[in-house]
This record gives C-alpha cells, sequence and structure tokens, in this order.
C-alpha cells in the first residue's frame, strides 16, 4: 500500500490545481506506483497468482487511461511519460 506521505507527494506533483486529486495525470502516477511496488513484491513471492491479476487489472487501467489522456491533450500525455519514465 501506499503511504499517505508517498501519496500526497505524487498527488501534488501532478495536479492540475489545488485540489485536485483525480485528474488523468495524478490517477497514471498512482497506478503505476502501486504498479511499482506489486512487481517489488513479486521478486519474493513469485507464486502470488491472486495479486498477479491484480497486476493486470492495474496495467490494463493505467493503459486506458494514458490512452485517454493522449488523445484529449497530447502535451500532457507526452509530459507524464516522460515524468514517470514510462516506455510508449
Amino acid at each position: 500500500m501506499i503511504q499517505k506521505e508517498e501519496k500526497k507527494k505524487i498527488i501534488s506533483n501532478f495536479k492540475k490545481s489545488d485540489k485536485d486529486t483525480g485528474s488523468s495525470m495524478v490517477q497514471i502516477a498512482l497506478y503505476t506506483k502501486r504498479i511499482q511496488e506489486l512487481l517489488e513484491h513479486f521478486k519474493k513471492h513469485p507464486k502470488d497468482n491472486s495479486s498477479k491479476r491484480g497486476l493486470v487489472q492495474l496495467v490494463n487501467k493505467r493503459r486506458s487511461l494514458l490512452r485517454y489522456l493522449e488523445g484529449e491533450n497530447n502535451e500532457e500525455y507526452k509530459k507524464t511519460i516522460a515524468k514517470l519514465e514510462l516506455k510508449k
């Protein structure tokens, strides 16, 4: 789980305005952090198949949001990809 301090830090890095907590960029960043945590978990527990299903769901949600962001605002999409160091 993402700690409160880490979550606030991620939100502050990707938010559009002061009260923004749910924009596409913020959601993508939070999904990315959670995916990274799950990948670390799988290094210790490679046979945890129920968590692998959750990982696939998170990756699909993030992919869907990335496609949406690319169609709506290509500049923000490129910034988000660069900040999160994702390959696309």
